[in-house]
């Protein structure tokens, strides 16, 4: 007698990841938000100009796309967790770029804290704007997988319908 787990994939079907795409895919699709992060530190564009808006919402645009078309079983964990490489890699870059960024004229903290020196200021002010990098990426996936997950509860609908 055999015993038979059919909750196993046969080994000639492909596995399909736990977060709905292979981790490649949500880095690579992470990657689409970082040429507006360079491209903002670096002041090649301003924040009012159509080619900034297009930076900024394309990427999450396509990112619901994919995600959509591909059929994810948590759109809202697959976007959440693009989101979070967005983060790290838009504070990386901030970091990256800090002084070129901001060239000779950093921000100081004030208040209390004015005479701290610009040593610790600085380390204070990075590790903040990492914090807000971080919470800027999950935010931005948490919304886009918002948004996601009901594109796919009506498509699904939709489906059933037919």
């Amino acid at each position: 007698m055999t015993n038979f787990d059919s909750s196993r994939p046969h080994p000639s079907e492909p596995r399909r990841a736990a977060l709905g795409l292979p981790l490649v895919a949500i880095i690579g699709l992470s990657l689409l938000a970082l040429p507006r992060v360079v491209l903002h530190d670096l002041d090649l564009v301003s924040g009012g100009s159509l080619l900034n808006a297009l930076l900024v919402f394309l990427p999450p645009l396509i990112w619901i796309a994919v995600v959509v078309w591909r059929r994810a079983a948590n759109p809202f964990l697959t976007l959440l967790t693009i989101g979070v490489c967005y983060g790290v890699l838009l504070a990386a870059t901030h970091q990256l770029l800090w002084n070129v960024s901001l060239g000779d004229d950093p921000p100081r903290l004030g208040g209390n804290l004015t005479d701290l020196s610009p040593q610790l200021q600085s380390v204070i002010l990075r590790f903040f704007a990492a914090v807000s990098s971080l919470f800027t990426g999950v935010m931005v996936g948490a919304v886009s997988g918002l948004i996601a997950w009901g594109l796919t509860a009506v498509t699904r609908r939709t489906r059933e319908v037919r």
